[in-house]
């Protein structure tokens, strides 16, 4: 799942880190980085974010206003240098607190602790479309399609490769593509379906989610391509 992010720090420097640790991490889009709560409000009426990486002591709006401003609140992470805004931070549902200087393994925990609340909240909004029921081991189990990584083909059956557990189902590849979202999983293989939102980075072999890397068809790559830059 890749959650797409603003950063805002009306210190250059310190907006150029966290830029710079965004860009890096395979799970996050930057949508905008600005310096000041007006640039990012006018940025937040014409772009959806799902995450806000926020600097609490701005001139003229601070953090906090920016804040009470928004009528729809994306998920939100708060950098500062002073450890004594934590308490009130978390009043605005923060979902983590960062103090300057930020380490890159304090930062990675942070926006796994902001992944994992938007699947649970991805999960307990979705609609029928998006989960499916499979039959394995004999019990008939509801699979919600944001945690499903791959599937696999595996002889007669069909691995399901999710974030928690593999299952495998009585069906073919194509019977098997034909219940999931079209617009959330692509073939990328004769052997192999994705998850779009699974999917970190790819060369002209190879798809990798995680440490695993899925054989990509030639004939695919253009497709898969395509289909990353939409989402």
């Amino acid at each position: 799942m890749k959650l797409n992010c603003i950063v805002v720090d009306d210190s250059t420097i310190q907006r150029m880190i966290v830029t710079k640790l965004v860009n890096g991490h395979p799970n996050l889009n930057l949508v905008g980085e600005f310096s000041n709560a007006v640039d990012t409000r006018n940025c937040l009426a014409q772009k959806s974010a799902d995450l806000i990486f926020l600097d609490i002591e701005m001139p003229v709006i601070n953090g906090f206003d920016l804040l009470d401003g928004l009528k729809v609140k994306p998920q939100i992470i708060f950098i500062t240098v002073k450890a004594e805004y934590a308490l009130k931070a978390f009043d605005y549902d923060a979902t983590d607190y960062l103090h300057k200087p930020i380490s890159k393994d304090r930062f990675n925990a942070a926006v796994k602790r902001a992944i994992d609340l938007q699947i649970l909240k991805k999960e307990n909004t979705d609609e029928d479309g998006d989960h499916i029921f499979i039959k394995s081991n004999l019990k008939k189990l509801k699979i919600f399609t944001v945690r499903i990584k791959w599937i696999e083909a595996y002889g007669d059956y069909v691995k399901v490769v999710t974030d928690d557990e593999n299952h495998l189902v009585l069906s073919t590849m194509k019977a098997f593509e034909g219940d999931l979202p079209k617009d959330k999983f692509i073939r990328v293989h004769k052997s192999f379906i994705v998850n779009i939102d699974k999917v970190e980075k790819f060369n002209s072999k190879y798809v990798e989610i995680g440490i695993n890397k899925i054989p990509l068809s030639r004939n695919k790559k253009e497709t898969l391509a395509k289909a990353l830059h939409s989402d």
